[in-house]
């Protein structure tokens, strides 16, 4: 009958860490200025650089800002104002980041909403004054633009992503068209849901369900909804994860391990 792949966006089909932290930098800057008085680039630099080592924490966008944060108060002393910097490594991020999450935005008095407008009118701002730099800040994974291009299976986009700036890089980067009402993007509910309006959706009746996803966090939201038994969990290894991560998915029987080369293939 054919399949249906559910994929993630970021860490599956493109590498959009250097937009994020960077975007993430720039509306750090103007949340919290006095923070960047008298910053100098060598700083900055290292933050958008420790920012690839800590991404597989982020589940949300608007995370990237308390990572950029953060980080800074790890390095500079002088601007620390949470109780968890102190002492803190890119390690212990990695380990206890649920745990840190809600303290820091308790202490910084911060909105999860309020965060997520400031990071969409960011980039809205960035791509709007120059999006070919934007653009060219994120990358498709390679094979993946020809592999969506030429797809037999039929393919929907589910990611924390807003959803205009997936459509935005799919048409732009890899000239990719995707209908709007394939991209569950930011808004459209927990990717659980998502996946049970999938299913339930009657032309998709007889396809085998396949959902690729580069959380290890996620994957496990999905397998203790019964109701989403009959979905097929891929963690792609190339994307944000941790090799303890990996160690962990390859002892879960429902989740199989796919790598770059095996899931272009599997789109055509």
């Amino acid at each position: 009958m054919g399949d249906l792949y559910a994929l993630d966006f970021d860490g599956v089909i493109c590498d959009s860490c250097g937009e994020s932290s960077l975007s993430a930098v720039k509306a750090a800057k103007l949340r919290w200025p006095s923070l960047f008085e008298g910053m100098d680039s060598a700083t900055e630099h290292w933050t958008v650089d420790q920012m690839y080592t800590v991404r597989p924490v982020v589940e949300t966008g608007y995370e990237n800002l308390l990572l950029v944060r953060l980080l800074l108060e790890m390095k500079v002393p002088s601007i620390r104002t949470s109780s968890v910097a102190e002492g803190l490594t890119v390690e212990g991020i990695l380990e206890n980041w649920s745990k840190i999450k809600p303290v820091i935005m308790e202490e910084w008095g911060e909105s999860r909403d309020a965060l997520i407008d400031l990071f969409g009118k960011v980039r809205d701002e960035w791509m709007e004054n120059d999006l070919a730099t934007w653009i060219g800040a994120n990358r498709f994974y390679p094979g993946v633009p020809d592999a969506l291009k030429f797809a037999s299976s039929r393919i929907y986009i589910v990611t924390t992503k807003q959803s205009r700036f997936a459509d935005a890089l799919l048409r732009e980067l890899a000239g990719v068209s995707i209908p709007p009402e394939r991209i569950y993007g930011l808004g459209t509910g927990p990717k659980v849901e998502v996946l049970k309006q999938l299913q339930k959706k009657p032309e998709h009746e007889g396809l085998t369900l396949n959902f690729v996803e580069d959380r290890l966090a996620t994957l496990k939201n999905v397998i203790k909804e019964h109701e989403l038994d009959g979905w097929n969990l891929y963690l792609g290894d190339w994307g944000y994860n941790t090799t303890k991560e990996r160690e962990e998915a390859a002892n879960i029987p429902r989740i199989r391990m796919l790598g770059l080369s095996d899931f272009t293939k599997k789109l055509k």
